[in-house]
């Protein structure tokens, strides 16, 4: 069953992203949004180099696709998307980034601290 939370109001991305990273304390729902990321942002250089616009489409398909998956199925919480879209995106690509240079984990545990969260 989704947990039914008040999203917390933020002013910045710096701000926010602890909270973002606390919603994604399953290392399922994570890797989801690691290869939704990947797989998506491929899509899109692939449609710019080919200039196949059509691809675009898939870009939010596959992105949201992958990431929602995640949360319903596996995090059981509601997207961050859905209150901070901008946000979110930023936050899928830094969450990435500190994943693949091995950076990840000692945030993630403060931000999963702060926020009360449970890492599955």
């Amino acid at each position: 069953m989704e947990r039914q939370v008040m999203v917390p109001k933020f002013e910045t991305f710096e701000a926010f992203f602890p909270y973002y990273l606390a919603e994604h304390a399953n290392p399922t729902c994570r890797r989801l949004h690691y290869v939704g990321t990947i797989l998506a942002t491929s899509i899109l250089i692939a449609a710019i180099v080919m200039t196949t616009w059509w691809l675009l489409i898939l870009f939010p398909v596959i992105g949201y696709g992958f990431a929602w998956v995640g949360h319903f199925k596996f995090e059981r919480n509601r997207p961050a998307t859905f209150d901070y879209p901008r946000w979110s995106l930023m936050g899928d690509y830094k969450m990435l980034y500190l994943f693949l240079t091995r950076q990840l984990d000692p945030i993630l545990r403060e931000a999963i601290v702060r926020y009360g969260k449970i890492a599955h």
